[in-house]
């Protein structure tokens, strides 16, 4: 089985991003604010959104399963207050509950998070424990500057954020560090905010005791150079078609290969384990 952990619901029916819009602009003016069931997606679209995306390119590349989280860059955390960012994210984390329900054996759920700059993390822990709890969720993406590339947030060290690693330990959920869209103009959103964001919540591990207090907490720091897209010239190739490196390695044994497919993942993400064992796989 080969799993891939990082996979983001980028093709949403477009029903989505227009209730999206509404909702910002429903900021500055109420009364053009949109109730929640006034979008509507069927689970037609819901399928047609999937089977010619992201099913498509996984059988295409030859993997089996995609732990599946909201698209990165909507999460647009640094946008309204806290109430706009939880009603976002549980819309965005109830189509992604959806998406698993109709392909089991393709996703399954990671969860978003109703961050909100200035506002205390705890906030999140309601939301949190519903997609796990509820929806079935193996992990979250927890975003380290909810400011929107202004770091405005303390360090992931900080004790303001125990009560979110507190939840994590207690329900045996990692979290993948994950920034969202810049509204700063001096970092292009994946060309430079990603990159930049790992290597900072890197270096902010590193230089604390964080995992002294928490020796059971798991992060995982994405965007190894993918974030920079292209195609290889030499092969043409997209450069995050990972398999195909791996198959072509000749350094990596049968069992190497086997930890970078699909132990790594069991290992890390305990809940993603057990629900594979269940199924008998």
């Amino acid at each position: 089985m080969i799993i891939d952990v990082h996979g983001h619901y980028t093709t949403a029916p477009k029903a989505l991003e227009d209730w999206r819009n509404r909702q910002i602009a429903g900021i500055k003016d109420p009364a053009a604010r949109p109730k929640v069931n006034e979008l509507k997606i069927s689970d037609d679209e819901l399928r047609e959104s999937i089977i010619n995306n992201q099913l498509k390119k996984m059988q295409e590349r030859g993997s089996d399963l995609t732990i599946f989280s909201p698209r990165a860059s909507f999460m647009a955390h640094h946008i309204g207050d806290f109430n706009v960012s939880s009603t976002w994210a549980a819309i965005c984390n109830e189509l992604c509950a959806r998406v698993s329900q109709l392909f089991p054996d393709s996703f399954i759920g990671a969860a978003m998070l109703p961050q909100s700059p200035g506002v205390d993390p705890k906030t999140c822990i309601p939301e949190l424990e519903k997609c796990v709890k509820q929806y079935g969720f193996v992990g979250i993406n927890l975003n380290p500057d909810p400011s929107g590339g202004h770091w405005t947030s303390p360090p992931l060290s900080d004790r303001q954020w125990y009560p979110i690693y507190e939840k994590m330990v207690e329900l045996d959920i990692p979290a993948m560090i994950h920034v969202s869209t810049s509204c700063n103009a001096c970092f292009h959103t994946t060309g430079a905010h990603y990159l930049n964001a790992d290597t900072t919540a890197f270096m902010q591990c590193l230089t604390s005791d964080l995992f002294k207090d928490f020796p059971t907490l798991k992060f995982l720091i994405p965007h190894g150079g993918g974030a920079v897209r292209g195609i290889d010239p030499e092969t043409g190739f997209p450069y995050d078609d990972t398999k195909r490196y791996i198959e072509a390695s000749t350094i990596l044994s049968a069992q190497h290969k086997h930890k970078v497919y699909e132990g790594n993942a069991r290992r890390v993400f305990s809940r993603l384990d057990a629900a594979l064992k269940a199924k008998g796989k």
